[in-house]
């Protein structure tokens, strides 16, 4: 099957979980991702758990597809993923509210190359094994550079591959390169060279960010779950912005984001320094929840739909964005 099939094949699957319910649990269950970011402390310290006054089931998954599978089927309430994966979902019709932005993506996410395979330079990568996870920031970003570069994707094999694989086929020396985030990146980053990354391919155009959503459902119900979600999340931003130099790799904060992600110590401040964790006064500005985010989405379903990944693109994207839940945070 195509590619552009397989994603549809997918988001079809995921539009199906449209007419499920949220079931009332005892536990909410929250999917979280292995990118660095400041939200990793309170998550290992119990302080979401304390906040909202109930226990939380947190599940760890490889990528933004498979969050929005697990939200469409009801499995999870509460999921973290990138920019890529929530225009496709919402494209589909997906019922889900974006609360907070998690971060803006700059070196975080890198095109690395193998040192012998031959790539210098962009055009270098025409007939070379590329991997990424489909339907991803680091996927958007990849096509977005071979778009800036004039490179047309069928001039390399593109192959889909969640982090782990990743890091298990360079070490094989399956791939030639690839497009990915931490822990993965940090690992090949030691036996590459960056290509580019997701600063610089925003600059050309193709920015990309990564959001906390719920399910539509869950949010009308539970409106001060997310708002408590929001403030420990925010609090936490606040933290590293102000003792950011502290963060070194023998401090405990590492120490706790690098036993949930499986990080080493010694990448993380480097890793952390490569996002952008929007502050309060900024996720309520017009450049991101009071406007700027549902635009965003908007651009890249529009991007994601010239590349022949998604389907459609909606004519509004805002039902998907409220900047209520930080509004009442604090």
């Amino acid at each position: 099957m195509s590619t552009s099939g397989k994603n549809t094949t997918l988001l079809s699957t995921l539009a199906l979980g449209l007419g499920l319910a949220f079931s009332t649990q005892a536990q909410i269950t929250i999917a979280y991702q292995t990118g660095i970011d400041p939200t990793k402390v309170p998550q290992a310290d119990g302080a979401y758990e304390a906040a909202i006054g109930q226990p939380l089931a947190w599940r760890p998954f490889n990528s933004g597809a498979e969050v929005i599978s697990a939200l469409a089927s009801g499995d999870v309430q509460i999921g973290n993923l990138g920019s890529s994966p929530l225009a496709a979902a919402t494209s589909q019709g997906l019922p889900l509210v974006t609360f907070l932005v998690a971060a803006q993506i700059n070196s975080a996410e890198a095109l690395v190359v193998r040192e012998g395979s031959g790539i210098e330079r962009p055009q270098d990568l025409v007939g070379k094994t590329i991997a990424t996870p489909f339907v991803s920031t680091s996927h958007y970003s990849l096509l977005g550079a071979l778009n800036h570069w004039q490179i047309p994707p069928g001039q390399l094999r593109l192959i889909n591959l969640q982090p782990p694989a990743i890091a298990a086929a360079w070490a094989r020396g399956d791939i030639d390169g690839a497009f990915v985030w931490s822990p993965a990146l940090g690992e090949i980053k030691r036996s590459g060279t960056v290509l580019t990354d997701a600063a610089e391919v925003g600059s050309w155009g193709a920015p990309t960010f990564e959001v906390w959503v719920a399910r539509k459902d869950f949010a009308d119900k539970h409106p001060e779950v997310l708002s408590q979600f929001a403030r420990v999340s925010l609090d936490a931003f606040a933290d590293y912005h102000a003792n950011q130099a502290d963060w070194t790799a023998d401090s405990a904060p590492v120490a706790k984001i690098a036993r949930l992600t499986g990080a080493t110590p010694e990448d993380v401040p480097e890793l952390l320094a490569g996002s952008h964790f929007p502050g309060a006064e900024d996720q309520l500005s017009e450049s991101l929840l009071g406007g700027g985010t549902a635009r965003a989405i908007a651009d890249t379903a529009g991007f994601l739909k010239e590349q022949g990944r998604i389907e459609r693109v909606l004519d509004d994207y805002s039902a998907f964005v409220s900047a209520d839940y930080v509004n009442s945070a604090y």
